[in-house]
């Protein structure tokens, strides 16, 4: 469809910014920092100023330091959760999806297994199992969270293979002699592009909530800066109740951002996959030759639909040329 240009949607370029933005902050965010966060020479409890533009901790921390350079150990978890779990949905889904039979059966009783578990009391007890070096390690406690987000993507891919797996295309691939893992990967896996975006971006949302939350109990390693151990600290030195909100609401509020830049981009996709949803790329000219409003408001998603076809001619009756 030439008509389509999925940046031009104002959702997805609005979350496109905002991650781009936090990934900037994830490379150049420590260099950024005006001074050590585990630096203990400033007053404490001070508010923002001039010195110090989130104030600082109960110990004298600059709290802008500490967000800059947790925006690190955060991002780079959920991404590389994100993308251990989406590589594992793709390979189990496709799997059970091709194959079927008893593969299918297995693959299907374990991704049931995982949805069944809950995810935050596993990652609990694997932490806990944990030696005390390894909870300071970003990519170990990245591996672990992708064992508990892979289950629900694996299902939803399982049933789009098995959608395709009786295609014309995938019978061509077949009948030509092509492998199995050929006609999986290269054949089926790269229709299912739209689908496994939008799993890796709810991966990586759900794996920011589980790492902050492992942090925020304090399960992680606490002398490693992340959004989720300045919470932590707040919530230990009742910044709360003590009115100090430049304490904990910065790391909230990334948080919260970047979770509406990953429902912004996803929103995005399902307006590229869904044919009746595909208003987010007409250009202006094009809108208003459908009837459509110039502008959309952000955050509504309005209904392209398709012009009535005519009623053929009745049998018997001749139609002009």
């Amino acid at each position: 469809m030439k008509s389509l240009r999925i940046p031009r949607s104002p959702k997805v370029l609005l979350g496109m910014g905002i991650l781009v933005f936090f990934l900037l902050l994830t490379i150049i965010g420590p260099y950024l920092a005006p001074d050590d966060p585990n630096d203990t020479l400033f007053l404490p409890n001070t508010g923002p100023s001039a010195h110090h533009w989130l104030g600082t901790t109960s110990l004298g921390q600059d709290v802008f330091s500490q967000l800059l350079v947790g925006a690190r150990a955060t991002m780079i978890v959920a991404l590389l959760a994100g993308l251990v779990a989406t590589i594992l949905a793709t390979t189990i889904g496709v799997t059970a999806g091709y194959i079927g039979g008893k593969t299918d059966d297995g693959l299907t009783l374990l991704s049931n297994v995982f949805l069944a578990l809950p995810g935050l009391p596993l990652l609990i007890v694997i932490d806990s199992y944990l030696p005390v070096g390894s909870r300071s390690n970003a990519f170990i406690i990245g591996l672990i969270i992708s064992l508990t987000g892979w289950a629900w993507g694996a299902r939803v891919i399982r049933a789009q293979t098995m959608s395709l797996r009786n295609r014309d295309f995938v019978e061509a691939s077949r009948i030509i002699g092509e492998k199995r893992l050929r006609i999986m990967f290269s054949e089926i896996a790269p229709n299912l592009l739209p689908i496994l975006a939008s799993s890796l971006l709810f991966t990586v949302l759900y794996s920011i909530g589980a790492y902050v939350t492992l942090a925020y109990i304090g399960l992680t390693s606490t002398s490693v800066w992340n959004w989720g151990t300045m919470l932590y600290w707040a919530q230990s030195n009742n910044a709360p109740l003590s009115g100090e909100w430049y304490w904990f609401v910065p790391p909230g509020l990334c948080i919260a951002l970047v979770g509406t830049g990953l429902a912004l981009l996803n929103f995005g996709i399902d307006e590229f996959i869904n044919p009746r949803l595909r208003l987010a790329g007409l250009t202006s000219k094009q809108r208003r030759k459908v009837g459509l409003p110039r502008r959309v408001r952000l955050g509504l998603t309005p209904v392209l639909r398709q012009p009535a076809r005519t009623n053929p001619a009745p049998l018997g009756e001749v139609t002009s040329p």
